[in-house]
């Protein structure tokens, strides 16, 4: 079967969005000093930074399991409305990197609305 145009383009959006958070996801575990100084900032607990990571991780893996792909997405969505609201509220600077990926996992859970394992 011949993969479309937009066949390709849901593919590259699921590279870049599980290369975009399995890095962050990672750090944040790892407890890269950027990730707790952003953490601390915030002023939740470290256990957040926990949370996020396991939750991005997780969702990049889910990206590429028929049947949960959307759940993903819009773990990630949600993920990605939080951060803008935390860069909005206390981190700055631009919240435009969050609010793309964000849009990205949109595009991928409306094309996966109604998808069957």
């Amino acid at each position: 079967m011949e993969k479309s145009m937009a066949d390709w383009v849901v593919l590259i959006i699921r590279v870049v969005l599980t290369a975009a958070f399995l890095a962050a996801g990672v750090a944040k575990l790892a407890g890269a000093a950027m990730m707790v100084a952003t953490f601390e900032t915030i002023g939740w607990g470290q256990w957040f930074r926990y949370v996020t990571g396991l939750i991005e991780v997780g969702a990049a893996v889910l990206l590429w399991v028929p049947g949960l792909r959307a759940l993903a997405a819009l773990a990630l969505v949600c993920t990605m409305i939080g951060a803008v609201i935390a860069h909005l509220a206390v981190l700055g600077p631009s919240p435009l990197p969050a609010a793309v990926l964000g849009v990205l996992a949109a595009v991928l859970l409306w094309r996966e609305r109604g998808a069957r394992a």
